[in-house]
């Protein structure tokens, strides 16, 4: 992750962290050698996940009224010229396909629009 995508990601979790029913969090993703026996690590949800990751409090539909769940939010933070791989193509893919919230976000208001806040 480069300094402006680093900037992007704190200046997006500023924006909506107040907003009451959504969290997100950073979500690094990577491997370190352990200190004492050399082996790799690793840390992070999954290889492919996204930068910021959480969740949206929803009420859901007249079969379950008045109860909440909590929908997962996975935003990939890209500059303008920042490029996804393949790999966060299809985590992207996978959370929006099983119902969750997933996008590239490349400014507070692309967070906004993905997130259905306006």
């Amino acid at each position: 992750m480069t300094n402006q995508e680093t900037n992007l990601q704190q200046e997006i979790r500023l924006a909506v962290g107040q907003i009451p029913n959504l969290r997100l969090f950073r979500n690094q993703v990577g491997q370190l050698p352990h200190p004492i026996t050399n082996r790799y690590v690793q840390f992070g949800l999954a290889k492919g996940s996204s930068d910021l990751i959480g969740f949206k409090t929803v009420k859901i539909t007249k079969d379950m009224v008045g109860t909440n769940i909590a929908q997962f939010i996975s935003l990939e933070v890209k500059t303008n010229t920042g490029r996804i791989s393949k790999i966060q193509q299809n985590w992207l893919t996978l959370i929006k396909n099983s119902g969750g919230i997933s996008g590239v976000v490349r400014s507070i208001d692309d967070a906004i629009k993905i997130l259905n806040l306006k």
